[in-house]
């Protein structure tokens, strides 16, 4: 066969996958917050959109519809609990979102009210006073109010306070030099995590002289600050509390005994009787094993979930959006007509109409984006209605296929929604994830059991357990088989495992030594 060079012309179907459906997979799978500044940041980059102010406590999803301004509103009224209303968006592309924190803002306008009774103007003889305080106060100008952001406290950090004690303890400036470089190497509990040796060359003095500047600075409160490790974290406060005697620092020095309750081996090693030993370990329960966590704590966001699940008069589910979690933006076509006819060239009508073509694919993919966690939240409570009525016990099995196959969506798109996505349910707020479940099959040929159900019921034995009667993970299979659960032993040591429930020579240590 000759080869040779030639031309052929073939047709063939294929997907693309333009920007705008990257777009719309994207947010698919963005939590609420990360979609709030999402759509900030598009707010701040498009002339054309805008936010919707005109009813802040109630928030709309639907198609566009022109508003009366010539803009169109994303509204979101007409979004039911019907999983079957609207077009949706498949897609097969795996991307992964970027946690962003989300910003608060602040109203203080009505923070204070006026007292009843308290008259608003006054008197002459105060007038002079009070402008002279308000002038010296707003830097000069009478006209500008109080900020009242100045007289909140400021969070002291863990290094902020430990700072103010070093000042305090050391006046040679290499002496300040050495300690600030040690406090900023502290971490969040208060522990210096460093290699003595490699700091030292690094800051050009020598390992002793190093020791002595950590041993000054683990005298500063709180107690505990600036230990290499645990061990160490306990002997300072034992120290401070004057307890650090013999048989504690043997104690100290095998706290990875203390861990498994081995409390026969460590009798033999502190040479004390078991009412001695337990005084120890009440002792050392006592202490502090993160002292720097009570400075600087981050924020905790409230979880604000996606889709309510309520009682329905008939009986039945009633699944909605939370309205509160969805944008509400317009597209401002006033000032698109507005500004293009004043438009100069080209290039300034291009760039109009791609602001145009984003602003308005943007809220149509919020809106489905809307609807399909609507759609894929309510065959969720659908099939995992026993759950929803009776408890954790009733949580069948289940997969994204089974769900993909039901509202005919391919099973990339329902992991998407699912992810960071959550529903306030009568039972509690839960990850849409956390409704799947693998399968166990039973042992008589019955329903297969929900892998979050077994473990459910493996936390309920053991809780329920004894001193006297701890049960082995051979006695929890030979439980659990009874029961219809066909289950193997070393799965019961891997659901253990990830409910943190330790062994059951741990178990019965700990349960003898608090009774």
């Amino acid at each position: 066969m000759a080869i040779s060079t030639k031309l052929e012309m073939r047709q063939s179907q294929s997907l693309i996958m333009t920007p705008q459906l990257m777009q719309a997979i994207k947010l698919l799978q963005l939590s609420n917050l990360d979609l709030l500044n999402y759509v900030e940041a598009e707010l701040e980059r498009n002339p054309l959109l805008e936010k919707n102010e005109a009813d802040p406590d109630f928030a709309d999803v639907s198609e566009p519809n022109a508003s009366d301004d010539g803009g169109v509103e994303f509204d979101r009224s007409s979004v039911d609990s019907d999983p079957q209303t609207g077009d949706w968006m498949e897609g097969q592309l795996e991307t992964n979102s970027e946690t962003i924190a989300s910003r608060m803002d602040t109203d203080l306008g009505n923070v204070f009210q006026d007292e009843p009774g308290v008259s608003q103007a006054p008197e002459p003889s105060k007038m002079q006073s009070q402008d002279t305080f308000s002038t010296q106060s707003s830097g000069g100008s009478s006209s500008e109010t109080f900020n009242l952001e100045a007289f909140v406290a400021e969070e002291t950090s863990l290094q902020n306070f430990v700072e103010e004690q070093m000042h305090l303890r050391f006046a040679d400036p290499a002496d300040k030099l050495v300690a600030g470089h040690l406090i900023n190497c502290l971490d969040e509990n208060g522990y210096l995590k460093i290699d003595s040796l490699e700091t030292a060359e690094q800051l050009g003095v020598s390992e002793d002289y190093l020791e002595s500047i950590i041993e000054a600075l683990q005298t500063f409160e709180p107690v505990g600050v600036f230990a290499r490790d645990l061990s160490e974290c306990l002997k300072l406060q034992l120290l401070e509390r004057n307890r650090y005697d013999p048989a504690m620092e043997i104690l100290i020095a095998n706290i990875e005994l203390l861990a498994k309750r081995d409390f026969a081996s460590l009798r033999k090693l502190c040479r004390v009787d078991d009412e001695d030993l337990m005084e120890m370990v009440s002792e050392i329960k006592a202490l502090d094993p993160k002292p720097g966590s009570f400075f600087g704590g981050t924020l905790v966001q409230a979880l604000v979930p996606d889709v309510y699940v309520r009682h329905a008069p008939d009986g039945s589910w009633q699944v909605e959006l939370n309205t509160e979690t969805l944008p509400k933006v317009l597209v401002n076509e006033t000032y698109f007509a507005t500004v293009s006819r004043n438009t100069r060239n080209e290039l300034e009508r291009e760039y109009l109409t791609d602001c145009l073509q984003t602003a308005n694919w943007l809220v149509k993919s919020l809106d489905q984006r809307a609807k399909t966690i609507l759609k894929v939240a309510t065959e969720i409570v659908r099939q995992q209605d026993g759950f929803l009525n009776y408890g954790i016990e009733h949580l069948r099995p289940l997969n994204l296929k089974a769900i993909a196959d039901a509202i005919s969506m391919h099973e990339s798109t329902v992991s998407r929604v699912t992810s960071n996505k959550y529903m306030a349910t009568p039972r509690g707020i839960y990850e849409l994830k956390y409704f799947f479940s693998s399968a166990i099959s039973a042992t008589i040929g019955g329903d297969s059991h929900s892998a979050e159900s077994v473990r459910h019921k493996i936390k309920q034995m053991v809780d329920a357990e004894s001193a006297d009667a701890i049960l082995s993970d051979d006695t929890i299979v030979k439980i659990l088989n009874e029961q219809g659960v066909d289950i193997a032993r070393r799965t019961v040591a891997k659901y253990r495992d990830v409910l943190k429930i330790p062994s059951s020579v741990q178990r019965r240590r700990e349960k003898r030594a608090r009774n």
